[in-house]
């Protein structure tokens, strides 16, 4: 497998300070929200930005997703706020 894409966006990429990581693929078991924890853990912006995942939408190679999805063998994962109309 490799290296897996993570794209962030607004506040969320406010917060980390990047718009976007590469990291080694977790592995088709991991899912959305184990990712999202092994991210927090890193701490500091991505500790802000990804401690409470209930306030986080996720998607995979460009599909939405829930959080309890596994990554499988994804390419990219964006990570982004709730997304609101008007």
């Amino acid at each position: 497998m490799g290296p897996l894409t993570i794209v962030y966006f607004a506040w969320v990429r406010e917060a980390i300070g990047r718009d976007q990581d590469v990291v080694d693929h977790p592995g088709p078991g991991a899912t959305l929200a184990d990712l999202v924890a092994m991210l927090a853990g890193r701490g500091g912006g991505y500790a802000q930005a990804l401690g409470d995942s209930a306030r986080l939408r996720a998607a995979i190679d460009q599909q939405f997703a829930p959080l309890d999805t596994m990554i499988g063998d994804a390419r990219e994962v964006a990570i982004f706020p709730p997304v609101t109309g008007g």
